[in-house]
């Protein structure tokens, strides 16, 4: 999907991206869908004044083993999100999330050393022709184009195969000293992949990966499968969101924020004053990016 046009303003790191950067956005709506829903939005009221957000319920779960020293992010936490690019270290956010293979060690702790907490993007189900492990996914788990260049949908159904891939790559996550993980695409039992996939495939799935990050003490957070926020809210440490204001979606996400578990959330086409008083209330934690995620950021 072709992106919008970047907001004004410079950026705050104008460095060239990489040619063959990692695509996060995800959509699974049809392109007659996202302009009824865009043109909905040009002709809706403003949005309403803010207010408090609601005071979140402590999270009842004990930690045990690996994740009793597990970072637990907040709601209303600052964060930046920047997957291609020479990275901005001055951003003012206490939370970072970078790309997991494209970023060193040295850079998390660099990263630590600031005072930030850091988080490891990293695609659990799709395949990426691009990252250095892309030989060991077999053909027979490979599906259909999902619309990125390079990258393709995986049969989640095939938890043997893909578990141990999974596990390598978030024990790299581990070894660079990250503190959490955003595994994307999990939700592919809503688009065309290529396999019959069932919401049954996709909870078992997405279990499995909040369960492999867990056993390396790293949080994970939820990112856009909407529909199955009731069945998974309490496997998942917080939640990644694109554009939940464009497509008027963002009260769904409200159980998170009730557990005490913050809303990392983006807009792209929407301009900051469009959804900021919607989210604040809400108590997301929200910016307005460029599709391609560089370091530039209009926070909330």
């Amino acid at each position: 999907m072709n992106s919008s046009p970047p907001p004004s303003g410079p950026p705050a790191c104008p460095v060239p991206s990489p040619a063959r950067a990692p695509r996060p956005a995800r959509r699974r709506r049809s392109l007659p869908v996202l302009a009824a829903a865009l043109l909905a939005l040009i002709a809706a009221c403003a949005q309403a004044p803010s207010e408090a957000a609601p005071k979140p319920k402590p999270d009842p779960r004990p930690a045990t083993g690996a994740s009793a020293g597990m970072w637990r992010p907040k709601p209303g936490v600052a964060w930046q999100w920047q997957l291609t690019g020479q990275l901005d270290f001055s951003v003012k956010a206490p939370v970072y999330d970078i790309d997991g293979f494209n970023r060193k060690a040295s850079t998390v702790a660099d990263l630590h050393r600031r005072g930030r907490k850091v988080i490891c993007y990293i695609s659990v189900g799709a395949w990426e022709d691009f990252r250095p492990d892309a030989r060991r996914f077999p053909k027979s788990v490979i599906g259909r184009d999902n619309g990125w260049e390079g990258e393709r949908w995986l049969d989640i159904r095939r938890l043997d195969v893909l578990r141990p891939l999974i596990a390598k790559r978030f024990d790299m996550c581990r070894a660079k000293g990250f503190d959490a993980v955003e595994p994307d695409n999990v939700d592919g039992y809503l688009n065309k992949t290529g396999f019959k996939l069932t919401a049954a495939h996709q909870l078992a799935f997405n279990r499995m990966v909040a369960k492999l990050a867990h056993e390396r003490g790293m949080s994970v957070g939820l990112k856009n499968d909407m529909d199955q926020i009731p069945q998974l809210l309490k496997d998942f440490d917080f939640a990644v969101n694109e554009q939940c204001a464009q497509y008027e979606e963002c009260e769904t996400l409200k159980p998170f924020i009730k557990a005490g578990k913050p809303v990392f959330h983006v807009e792209y086409e929407l301009p900051a004053a469009r959804f900021c008083a919607q989210t604040r209330k809400l108590g997301f934690s929200s910016m307005q990016k460029r599709l391609h995620l560089d370091a530039w950021r209009r926070a909330c």
